[in-house]
């Protein structure tokens, strides 16, 4: 028995040092990314300048203008659009899922979900172009469908799959116990599901929201085929170009210690903070409502 115990102990100490290695390692790669921007990207902000680069409105390495004001408005109002869009939506399917839908429905729903999760960016991009592209300019009478209308539309469907997944498996893990009692007190499967599950739910469903955020935020080779990729300021059935699209559009062409491509980390690290702000903000929001 004793032996036994030893056995456990040092298996037990084992485990915690690797979980405790994997938190480091994980720690490490955020801030070896952090730094590696930093480091590539602040050359290039003060040859510029920080007011011109953030705020300039021209973007032409030809000469030498790098202002990213139009990718940096097109990312918020993108984003913001699929999330208008695409949070509501996966919301409602995972409370649905959760706590409405019968077994064989839900069955389909979460094949069909899973599916979407699957499916690579570049499909989605290339239905895009075939099919939504062609249908705005059709419909709205446009000299190209390839607008941010389209790339709104693309990201919201993308989102969809984080969204739902992570938000059904926080409603799910709410107490079975709270949703008694409100059934008890006279409220309706309905009311429960809104008043009760929804809030007690309410960090998981957050995540589910940064998730999708960042991966509306992120995404870059389904956008760069339906949205245009101009560097113009954003407009509903305007060609735009996104802060992700900038890079990949243009990385490969810019020369190895050019002031081009120290612009180019340069909009990778505006990018990078931009997530980290909005996961800050979520956070407090979350933190606040809670010590209310």
């Amino acid at each position: 028995m004793h032996q036994t115990s030893l056995g456990r102990n040092a298996l037990e100490r084992a485990m915690g040092l690797l979980f405790l290695m994997c938190g480091i390692v994980a720690v490490a790669f955020v801030l070896f990314i952090s730094i590696y921007l930093l480091i590539s990207g602040l050359p290039a902000i003060r040859a510029v300048g920080l007011t011109d680069f953030l705020f300039g409105k021209t973007w032409s390495p030809n000469t030498s203008q790098y202002g990213i004001l139009p990718f940096l408005l097109t990312s918020v109002c993108g984003t913001a659009g699929a999330v208008v869009l695409g949070v509501p939506l996966g919301l409602m399917t995972a409370i649905f899922l959760a706590k409405a839908a019968p077994p064989r429905l839900a069955a389909v729903i979460h094949t069909a979900v899973e599916l979407l999760a699957g499916i690579p960016s570049v499909v989605y991009g290339l239905v895009g172009m075939i099919v939504l592209v062609p249908a705005i300019q059709r419909a709205f009478h446009l000299a190209s469908g390839a607008t941010l209308l389209a790339a709104i539309l693309v990201l919201a469907v993308m989102i969809l799959p984080s969204i739902v997944q992570v938000a059904e498996t926080a409603l799910r893990a709410v107490p079975e116990e709270y949703e008694q009692a409100s059934l008890a007190l006279g409220a309706t499967k309905l009311e429960t599901a809104f008043r009760v599950s929804f809030p007690a739910a309410r960090s998981g469903v957050a995540t589910a929201v940064v998730l999708g955020v960042g991966r509306a935020i992120g995404e870059a080779m389904a956008i760069i085929m339906v949205s245009g990729n101009v560097p113009n300021l954003p407009g509903l059935f305007q060609p735009v170009r996104f802060l992700t699209t900038a890079i990949a559009s243009e990385m490969s062409y810019a020369s190895y210690g050019s002031l081009w491509r120290q612009s180019l980390f340069s909009v990778g690290l505006v990018l990078f903070l931009f997530i980290m702000l909005i996961n800050v903000l979520l956070n407090v929001l979350i933190k606040g409502r809670k010590e209310g």
